[in-house]
């Protein structure tokens, strides 16, 4: 167990390593941000910055030197990045969930191999092979890239009327450098939802409640807590996220996205080994934030309560929503966080906001 005072690395200093070191900082811990951006989110809230690149093996060294654990805020930092810090100082999560969950592909197996359920999928190694999943697996699909996309980057949706080749041409520069991708087919569901869960060093787990996750334009745009489904769907959901750490033993926080079908299948889409954006509201309608918690899970600490005092629903605010500021600060309930990033994009993460509602069971 670390005590505070104890130095905690984050790979990575967007808003998720930001607000891990706040967390880390409230509990006594410093914090110690390794990014490629100078003028990063979390570089405004630690005192310690290393600026350098990924691949940057020296300065990874001198890092990990510096630290008594390390984290990793992003799913796609290289593997080899933690296999540089590891002679040093821990990394938690481990490096073979990070390997599992930065891989579609290799996510999808897996999942499948410890009996979770999951969409129906098929590797693709180019355009011909596409055609023959698209037989496969039917018109209804969605080819994406085995690595780095997210919220909606690095996916084509396939139709009766695309073509395979133009559709493998389309994600062929993002696509996995041995030129692999996915074709997972499309799920008719009812809801998305999500759980996130955390495991302590001692093998101690604990979960937030199953939540619901809205989308639009493929990013998220708001969570409803807690999931409006059928009390024993999120027993099972909640159960299914538990089962994936116990298995991947994972150490930190894990989040599982997955879809409810109108026949209340549920199917796991995706996992992220790090704090969620559909877990920001645990910062104020829980007593203790998913933030917390890995800051508590990583260096040994006891676990803290899961237990909601408040529903909630937390909202993004994407680009110019952030010029909204002023009306949501005057909301009597509400809870404003700004990620301290100097320029609105659209598509570009900003903030978000809690707003807080009386506890219905």
């Amino acid at each position: 167990m670390l005590a505070p005072g104890a130095t905690i690395g984050i790979l990575g200093g967007g808003q998720l390593g930001r607000m891990t070191a706040q967390a880390a900082a409230r509990l006594g811990f410093t914090t110690h941000i390794f990014s490629s951006e100078p003028e990063c989110p979390g570089a405004q809230v630690t005192p310690l910055v290393t600026v350098a690149a990924l691949d940057d093996v020296d300065a990874l060294a001198r890092f990990a030197q510096s630290v008594d654990v390390a984290t990793y805020e992003t799913e796609n930092v290289p593997v080899s990045a933690l296999e540089a810090i590891l002679p040093h100082t821990p990394v938690r999560p481990g490096v073979e969930v990070l390997r599992v969950a930065q891989d579609r592909l290799r996510e999808k197996d897996y999942l499948r191999s410890i009996d979770v359920a999951t969409a129906q999928y098929r590797e693709v190694t180019g355009p011909d092979a596409l055609g023959r999943a698209i037989r496969d697996l039917g018109h209804r699909a969605v080819l994406k890239t085995v690595r780095m996309g997210y919220d909606g980057k690095g996916q084509v949706m396939i139709t009766p009327d695309v073509n395979p080749a133009q559709a493998w041409a389309a994600i062929a520069g993002a696509a996995d450098s041995a030129g692999i991708a996915i074709l997972e087919s499309f799920v008719d569901y009812r809801c998305e939802i999500s759980v996130v869960v955390v495991r302590g060093t001692n093998g101690t787990i604990v979960n937030y409640p199953a939540v619901e996750n809205q989308h639009a334009n493929h990013m998220l745009d708001t969570t409803i807590v807690p999931a409006r489904i059928a009390p024993e769907l999120a027993m099972r959901a909640e159960a299914i996220a538990r089962h994936i750490a116990e298995k991947l033993d994972v150490v930190g926080v894990l989040a599982v996205e997955m879809f409810v079908t109108h026949d209340d299948e549920i199917l796991v889409n995706e996992l992220a080994p790090r704090p969620h954006n559909s877990g920001h509201w645990t910062m104020d309608a829980c007593y203790t934030s998913q933030f917390e918690q890995l800051v508590r899970a990583i260096t040994g600490l006891p676990l803290g309560s899961t237990e909601r005092h408040s529903d909630a629903v937390m909202k993004n605010l994407i680009g110019n929503d952030i010029d909204r500021w002023r009306e949501i600060v005057a909301e009597p309930m509400s809870k404003l966080h700004l990620y301290g990033k100097v320029h609105a994009r659209p598509g570009r993460k900003m903030g978000h906001v809690t707003r807080l509602l009386p506890r219905h069971e």
